[in-house]
């Protein structure tokens, strides 16, 4: 399928992802998700970080050239197990400090000003981010990729409830394909899953990666 611009694949996998969480209640908060350790509660606390990153950065002009793109920006992620697990239990922490309503009513307060501030960025415009300087379009495609993951992870557990958005699966494939260096012939939501190390390639799989290190980001 054809890829939409950046900011409407962030207002599309956003607003996806809201239409679930805004359906959740107080009990769903300690059902598992795809995240290991973290319940509903955890992720939930975890996106509205995200979102908060989106705003900021859309706030936050660089005075340098960006220095990473869309598939750059996730090359260094989940390359310090150590790092990783500090950040996982940081986050159940700083979780446990809200109610699950507080929570998500934040979540969906912060993730709609994050679109509406990140839309309304100039194409040229490079901001900062995650120590990175990046273009605003790139900027967007970082979110929108975070937020199809993670909508597959808080998802995985909750019945019946919708999957993201096939465009929002489009681009994760493109970081991953990007960062492998190759095309692979699997479903978007295979690509999605496999190469970001959240189910475990079959045998046919592992021949077709050829040796190539993956997750390629978590």
């Amino acid at each position: 399928m054809a890829r939409p611009s950046m900011t409407d694949l962030l207002r599309e996998t956003y607003a996806a992802l809201a239409s679930v969480v805004e359906e959740l209640e107080e009990h769903h908060a300690w059902v598992a998700t795809a995240c290991v350790g973290w319940t509903v509660h955890d992720l939930v606390w975890h996106l509205h970080a995200d979102a908060v990153r989106g705003l900021v950065a859309a706030h936050t002009p660089a005075d340098r050239s960006a220095d990473c793109d869309a598939v750059a920006y996730w090359r260094a992620w989940g390359s310090d197990p150590d790092t990783d697990e500090r950040n996982r239990r940081m986050t159940r922490v700083e979780a446990g400090l809200h109610t699950f309503t507080a929570l998500r009513d934040r979540y969906l307060e912060a993730s709609s000003a994050a679109v509406r501030a990140v839309s309304d960025l100039p194409d040229a415009t490079v901001v900062l981010t995650q120590g990175h300087a990046i273009g605003a379009r790139d900027l967007a495609s970082t979110l929108a990729v975070e937020a199809t993951l993670h909508h597959l992870d808080l998802v995985a557990h909750l019945g019946g409830a919708a999957p993201p958005t096939q465009a929002g699966l489009v681009e994760v494939r493109c970081v991953v394909e990007g960062l492998l260096d190759r095309a692979l012939g699997w479903s978007d939501e295979r690509v999605a899953l496999v190469g970001t190390g959240r189910a475990e390639p079959t045998q046919d799989e592992l021949d077709e990666l050829r040796g190539a290190r993956i997750p390629v980001f978590s």
